[in-house]
């Protein structure tokens, strides 16, 4: 009889508990989640938000180069702007700046080709005219300009790196925040080779 009393107690604990719990909504109609993309298709080109073609157009990095950047390879623009805490000389500060500016006069026209080849990938599946061949050729040349615009960009942080001294290097590591560990690791690898 106690253990029949102790399971009823129990049993009524549980009910009156899941009482005041709020009930799951009925089940959607929707034969599919909503996509993360939703929205997106209001976009002048689908495959890119304002925010990268303008990046793009701007020749912005982007993230393009930080294979180099989180590798103690500083970048130009970056450098530019921490010019008096690095303390460059004046020779320094005018070959980043050429660095620079080749770099952002490259970085233009790829970012703008590939925002008028997306824009031309874009019509073709817009208007209903994209075939195989097409397709091939469009995404080709899409993939070649922005391997070419990384190139750009990470070949602007070897240069830069020719340009620096070790100590500023390291600097130029700590004010972007990467670590005293890494600015250290840096350092022992310069001169083991």
């Amino acid at each position: 009889m106690r253990h029949l009393t102790i399971n009823l107690m129990i049993a009524l604990m549980v009910n009156s508990l899941a009482v005041g719990q709020p009930r799951k909504p009925a089940a959607t109609t929707r034969a599919t989640p909503e996509s993360p993309y939703a929205g997106e298709e209001r976009r002048h080109i689908k495959a890119l938000s304002a925010e990268d073609i303008k990046a793009y157009e701007n020749g912005e990095g982007m993230g393009f180069a930080k294979a180099a950047e989180l590798n103690h390879y500083p970048g130009p623009k970056h450098v530019l702007n921490a010019a008096v805490e690095l303390g460059l000389t004046a020779d320094q500060k005018e070959q980043t700046q050429k660095i620079y500016r080749a770099m952002h006069e490259k970085a233009i026209r790829a970012g703008r080709t590939i925002v008028q080849d997306e824009g031309k990938l874009d019509d073709l599946f817009s208007s209903g005219s994209i075939n195989p061949k097409a397709l091939d050729s469009l995404t080709a040349a899409i993939a070649t300009s922005e391997g070419r615009l990384r190139a750009i960009h990470l070949g602007a942080h070897l240069a830069e790196r020719g340009v620096l001294s070790p100590r500023q290097i390291r600097r130029y590591d700590e004010l972007r925040g990467y670590g005293e560990a890494g600015a250290h690791h840096h350092h022992d690898r310069m001169h083991h080779h």
